[in-house]
């Protein structure tokens, strides 16, 4: 996915941006980057994050980059900040989206000038280097972000540094969030709420979908108002969020106990039935404490993530690589899972790999049952708008495959795609018991999406629920 953090200080900003980027390391896989700006003009530093934490590989650029505006990102896949030199002057930029219309932009832009593009590993082209390729058809900043949105078919919300300020914009819809905080030096703009609390900032202001605002060291203007409509993303409080985080006021530990409590409401399950209530680390906790919290089943942790040297499992680029590493990772607490009937809470069901092998090992370590109950819905549409996983095809989720098997084809009308997505179908159920039989669970149960919905207080017409129901 990716995240990204600004400050605009009147004394040098690095210290805070460092520190500000680095706790957005949970969104991100493959690159970081920094870029700040003083009288001496802009600095950038980009590395490389797969295989060593973005502390580690920054620690030295800290102590020679000097600015007292600057930006950073850790990032899915781009090498970002991109330095851009153009009408508008010279900035930086960086972005956090998913852009599906990139041939299509490519000719566009190509049609209109004789730009060319780094091309990256893979064949790819830079998406935030084409964001400021759009940004760079129009006549100023403001005209030229607006454009860009319009234009791009997905999502993107962007940091400029520019030598006036930091231009931050969040995305048409919301669908991913910019809040900027305060203290007396100065402003930051983050992704994540909680990366400032702990530098000294204060709640300032959230942006809206669409709304674009420059902050400096003296203050923030608002120069385009955000608009009606909003669909941020739901999965952000499910998964991606850090625990302390908020969006729109809801703080993501809160949202995911109240899931767990909804659950736990509906479950046919009692106390007679499980003996201990566990999630899987580290975005299934809250949820189990939810239910455990409800229902009154003791919570546990029948098995331990070790994180010194393994922060993140998706780090790895190839995917049997990632998940050996998910399963190395999960270290057995024997003693709470032999003889268990266990109850397992997780985030969410993807592929299923993973929560199948953990299954697997949680039965060779002695456990009786395990009863399974993912966060949220079956995931059944690929997301269209952040990178929520390295998924190439719809058919990669495990939900697509049972509906594929039970329909007898791959390709599926909507309707029907519809009625997979109704909890309280024929259908569905026949799909979740199915899901259940392949990856071996004593029982599985969904989360319903009206809970999900329910779980964060927000109207569902706000929030973007597009992997669950298909629903724009």
């Amino acid at each position: 996915m990716g995240g990204f953090f600004a400050a605009a200080l009147k004394e040098d900003c690095v210290f805070d941006l460092f520190y500000g980027t680095d706790y957005h390391s949970h969104l991100g896989t493959r690159r970081a980057g920094m870029a700040v700006y003083s009288r001496a003009g802009f600095n950038r530093a980009i590395h490389n994050i797969e295989s060593s934490p973005f502390r580690t590989k920054f620690e030295k650029d800290v102590h020679e980059m000097k600015g007292y505006m600057g930006i950073g990102c850790i990032s899915d896949y781009d090498p970002q900040p991109v330095v851009v030199r153009s009408h508008h002057g010279t900035y930086a930029i960086v972005t956090v989206g998913k852009v599906n219309n990139t041939q299509e932009l490519l000719d566009e832009v190509f049609g209109e000038s004789k730009l060319h593009f780094m091309e990256m590993s893979g064949g790819e082209i830079n998406k935030t280097e084409l964001v400021a390729a759009l940004i760079n058809q129009q006549d100023n900043l403001i005209d030229g972000i607006r454009y860009a949105q319009e234009r791009i078919d997905g999502s993107m919300s962007m940091l400029i540094l520019t030598p006036k300020g930091i231009f931050c914009a969040r995305d048409r819809l919301g669908r991913t969030p910019i809040q900027i905080g305060r203290k007396d030096e100065g402003f930051c703009a983050s992704f994540e709420s909680f990366a400032y609390m702990k530098l000294g900032y204060h709640d300032y202001h959230e942006l809206g979908p669409g709304e674009i605002t420059v902050i400096t060291p003296e203050g923030m203007t608002m120069l385009a108002s955000p608009g009606r409509k909003m669909r941020i993303c739901t999965f952000l409080w499910t998964y991606y969020g850090y625990p302390p985080s908020k969006y729109e006021g809801v703080t993501v530990e809160g949202m995911r106990y109240r899931c767990g409590a909804a659950m736990a409401r509906r479950d046919y399950l009692t106390r007679e039935d499980i003996d201990t209530v566990a999630g899987v680390p580290d975005s299934g906790i809250a949820h189990a404490i939810g239910y455990s919290n409800e229902s009154g089943v003791p919570y546990s942790r029948p098995f331990i993530k070790y994180t010194p040297t393994w922060p993140r499992s998706f780090m790895p680029t190839i995917q049997s690589k990632r998940d050996l590493i998910a399963k190395m990772k999960l270290v057995p607490v024997t003693e709470l899972i032999k003889g268990q009937r266990l109850l397992l809470i997780d985030d969410s069901i993807v592929r299923g790999t993973q929560l199948r092998e953990t299954t697997e090992f949680l039965y060779e370590n002695g456990a009786e049952e395990v009863h399974v109950r993912p966060a949220c819905p079956p995931l059944l549409f690929g997301c269209k708008y952040i990178n929520f996983s390295r998924a190439t095809s719809d058919m990669e989720l495990i939900g697509r495959r049972v509906i594929a098997e039970q329909e007898g084809s791959e390709v599926v009308e909507r309707t029907i795609l519809e009625d997979y997505a109704n909890p309280d179908s024929e259908r569905y159920r026949r799909m979740e018991e199915q899901i259940g039989k392949q990856m071996k669970f004593t029982s599985l149960r969904y989360n319903r999406l009206d809970d999900t919905v329910a779980a964060t207080g927000l109207p569902k017409d706000m929030l973007c629920t597009y992997c669950w129901d298909g629903q724009e």
